[in-house]
């Protein structure tokens, strides 16, 4: 992981760990969240009732929201475990020792600049607002070592959850110096847990 992959003429492209996401368990329904969105669009008069009362549509919107927030917490675990090996990576090498490469650095790079090859595979995926999604996620971990209980959350928070993210990760990003980093000097591939277990087990048998 350590060993730098030369890029052309004087240039060094370093290889970081690979982030591995792994699913969401919730033994949720996929209708679940799908039922939330439109109990959103029927509050705000978008969709045609199905009958429920206002009260019952907040419950059910609010109880998405929250799905949502726990989705993007373990999705920040990863990221976070990711940028643990990354820093450790970092350490490492001699050369970038004392760069000021800090967990905000790894941060930026995935939100506003990953490799071409990361990008296109949550595009496939059908992520294609990852930017956003991986700040929230970055947001939440800043501030809940554990997945925060619903009755713990305002209303408020729950329903505008988005924007106080936002600034969470905003304020992250900001708390101390750090170096801005770029896909053409670091490289990291993108898995999710099971594709990389059948990586791994073909490795080992082709061993």
């Amino acid at each position: 992981m350590s060993s730098p992959v030369t890029a052309g003429p004087g240039r060094q492209v370093w290889e970081l760990p690979p982030l591995i996401l792994h699913p969401f368990n919730e033994r949720l329904p996929a209708s679940t969240l799908l039922d939330n969105s439109k109990a959103a669009l029927m509050l705000s008069g978008l969709l045609p009732s199905d009958g429920s009362d206002q009260e019952e549509l907040r419950r059910r919107v609010l109880a998405g929201r929250y799905t949502e927030i726990r989705m993007l917490f373990f999705l920040g675990r990863d990221v976070l475990r990711w940028i643990e090996q990354s820093l450790e990576c970092v350490e490492r090498i001699a050369e970038l020792r004392g760069s000021e490469i800090r967990s905000q650095s790894f941060a930026g790079l995935l939100t506003s600049n990953p490799p071409d090859t990361v990008r296109e595979k949550l595009i496939r995926w059908g992520v294609s607002d990852y930017a956003a999604i991986f700040r929230r996620a970055i947001g939440l971990n800043a501030i809940f070592s554990e997945p925060p209980l619903f009755d713990s959350l305002s209303v408020d928070f729950l329903q505008s959850y988005h924007r106080y993210t936002d600034q969470l990760f905003q304020c992250h990003m900001e708390s101390q110096p750090h170096r801005a980093i770029a896909a053409d000097s670091f490289r990291f591939d993108l898995f999710a847990s099971g594709e990389y277990s059948r990586l791994l087990e073909s490795q080992w048998d082709a061993g």
